[in-house]
């Protein structure tokens, strides 16, 4: 981000500091609750546009859950591959899933499984994060642009809501010390999602946190280009600036945003009957599913959910079973119930409001876990294989795509790149995969990369 405030503080004739007025007027509001995207999304020049309208909630469950735990278990095999837990029937013959995910199991008609994602990159998170949410890994400095960023620059926002939201926030350190594939990349800071910089499940979450009262009694509309323009005065050099540029055309955007009492209902969850934020669970991951219906609802095109920021000295999906990771058990008495009672909610909710037909859901890690337990009780990186689900947004439910081999290591049929899933998600959303992206240098880059095909089977 752009930082613009300066340690010494500069006072205006109406009492406001000029710090106070860059928190309220342009890119600084974190300290609040939420922080702003450097830039607010501006109109692609060129962009393809579609006429299909579907929208996309991203749940990315970092940390990597262990298929053979999950969705892609082996009762058959022997106890150091199958692992602790049970499989379970669903609501479709012949399709079980894991003990741990109860309510879930009662929706498999409304999802798909793709049991054979693979990439033959560096077991390392970031790695995985990239590949996943770019179909592309971070290569000579270039980082290529989320799947919600391609989709703000090429359909645009939607009134005064954002077209891409992460919550609640971004990734953190998981140890490769690389980008994590979540920003716009090459597109520019333009497109970068907006972010929301606090959990929507702390009592004191409230929808002033998205901008502070007093800010908006002190800003008043009439004032708000005069106060602009001694801010860029005050600025030495900044004004002859790319971003001073940049900030000048956007700066009414971002104003409508923060002020726009559409966009402040969106993230209001006190609209929610406590019954509903019961059945989504009172947790992070919980309420930030929620949040991101009342999103979708509101007009944002795309929903990223990080279920978590770490993988370290927290409970995650990275069991490798020692301190500072998470033990097995884990995936029983939290990560499950935690998961199971979010992600059914959101499918029956969304059900219920004629939202699922349009709206695309799709659940993954960014890499799978060792098919034998580790001597710490746990299991390791793998990206030779894992499990990833699919579904609304036109995904046929009820189905499996590609098998693991008998313990879960690698693709046995249908093996499916990790790139493609990126793909997958783009032509789900309505974006030709065909056309092209204004790439680093002004070079010209394809969606995706020469021989990467989406998933056919799902639609």
């Amino acid at each position: 981000m752009i930082k613009l405030d300066a340690h010494k503080a500069v006072h205006f004739c109406d009492g406001l500091t000029r710090r106070d007025f860059l928190h309220a007027g342009a890119l600084g509001l974190a300290g609040f609750g939420l922080t702003l995207s450097d830039l607010f999304a501006l109109k692609a020049s060129g962009a393809v546009r579609t006429d299909k309208d579907v929208n996309c909630i991203c749940l990315f469950l970092v940390g990597a859950p262990s298929q053979l735990d999950t969705w892609d278990m082996k009762p058959e095999a022997p106890s150091e591959i199958r692992g602790p837990y049970k499989p379970i029937k669903t609501n479709v013959p012949g399709i079980q899933i894991s003990e741990i995910f109860p309510r879930m199991a009662t929706h498999a008609d409304k999802f798909a499984l793709i049991r054979s994602v693979h990439y033959a990159g560096v077991a390392v998170h970031d790695a995985g994060h990239q590949v996943m949410q770019t179909g592309r890994l971070f290569q000579a400095g270039t980082e290529s642009p989320h799947v919600g960023s391609i989709l703000g620059y090429v359909k645009g926002r939607k009134g005064d809501i954002p077209p891409h939201v992460l919550l609640p926030r971004p990734i953190g350190n998981t140890g490769g010390n690389m980008p994590h594939g979540q920003s716009a990349g090459f597109l520019g800071k333009a497109y970068d999602p907006f972010v929301l910089g606090s959990d929507p499940s702390d009592p004191a979450f409230k929808v002033p946190d998205l901008l502070p009262p007093d800010y908006l009694t002190a800003i008043q509309a009439d004032q708000r280009r005069n106060l602009r323009d001694i801010v860029d005065g005050a600025v030495k050099g900044f004004e002859s600036s790319p971003d001073a540029r940049l900030l000048n055309s956007s700066f009414d955007q971002a104003y409508t945003l923060i002020s726009s009492a559409e966009a402040r209902a969106a993230f209001d969850l006190s609209k929610e009957p406590d019954a509903l934020k019961d059945k989504y669970g009172r947790n992070r991951f919980g309420m930030s599913c929620l949040l991101a219906r009342r999103l979708i609802e509101a007009g944002v095109r795309f929903v990223t959910v990080n279920m978590f920021e770490t993988v370290f000295n927290e409970i995650t999906w990275d069991i490798h079973g020692s301190a500072p990771f998470s033990p097995i058990q884990a995936y029983r008495d939290l990560l499950g119930p935690m998961f199971d009672n979010a992600y059914a909610s959101l499918l029956e909710d969304l059900a219920s409001r004629g939202m699922l037909d349009n709206t695309l859901i799709v659940a993954m890690g960014e890499f799978g876990r060792t098919p034998k337990i580790n001597p710490a009780g746990g299991r390791d990186h793998w990206p030779q294989c894992w499990t990833i689900s699919m579904a609304g947004g036109g995904v046929k439910g009820g189905q499996i795509i590609g098998a693991s081999d008998d313990i879960g290591a690698y693709p046995k049929d249908r093996p499916v790149p990790a790139a493609a899933v990126a793909a997958t998600m783009l032509e789900a959303l309505g974006i030709k995969l065909e056309d092209e992206l204004p790439g680093p240098q002004g070079r010209p880059m394809p969606m995706v990369d020469r021989g990467i095909e989406p998933i056919q089977e799902l639609f």
